[in-house]
């Protein structure tokens, strides 16, 4: 089995790693009805995802798993949510300038996200990034596992929302179970699917 090495991520890093992420996410059904617009799509989320990296930068953990190349293969966002999380200073300004003409419907993103959260304390994977052409080869996986081990042995759940089918099926063979309700929609029918991986 290839071995892989995960390292934290460094605040210098947060911009690529949302370059990254949405990279990896640019054919994701969420990312279409968040930013119709083709051309502008790839960059308006990664400026996103930039934003909530360096949140949870802050309030969480960022780790990655370098690529030859010297971009990474691989990255995994969580925030800690053992604690409610503090404001976080500025966001509405970078979200309105980042988002232009599609404010509401990150607006509506937010909503639906936050009706939906779990309230007992647990860590929350807000988002698991494989360079596209990396995908299939188990990163994924070891990224999770190396925080489920630390969260395992603290009895701390874990928490995540999948963006499809595929997904689902991962996240299941991780030890993440559906929770009720499982299908929740974005205003134009876009599921994410809510998932909890019971404490150890």
């Amino acid at each position: 089995m290839t071995e892989f090495t995960i390292r934290p991520a460094r605040a210098d890093e947060l911009t690529a790693i949302g370059a990254l992420i949405s990279r990896s996410f640019d054919e994701l059904d969420a990312d279409s009805y968040l930013v119709p617009v083709p051309e502008d799509r790839e960059r308006v989320m990664a400026d996103f995802f930039t934003l909530e990296t360096e949140y949870a930068f802050s309030h969480g953990k960022v780790e990655v798993i370098d690529h030859e190349d010297g971009g990474y293969a691989a990255a995994a966002v969580w925030y800690d949510r053992v604690r409610p999380l503090p404001e976080f200073p500025n966001y509405m300004e970078r979200l309105t300038e980042l988002a232009g003409d599609h404010l509401d419907r990150f607006g509506a993103l937010g909503e639906l996200f936050e009706k939906n959260h779990p309230t007992d304390q647990h860590w929350h994977l807000q988002f698991l990034a494989v360079r596209p052409e990396m995908q299939g080869h188990g990163l994924g996986g070891v990224l999770m596992k190396n925080v489920h081990d630390i969260l395992d042995a603290a009895g701390l759940p874990a928490y995540l929302e999948a963006t499809n089918e595929n997904n689902v099926r991962l996240y299941r063979r991780y030890g993440y179970t559906d929770m009720d309700p499982f299908a929740i929609l974005l205003p134009d029918g876009t599921p994410f699917f809510r998932m909890w991986r019971p404490a150890a």
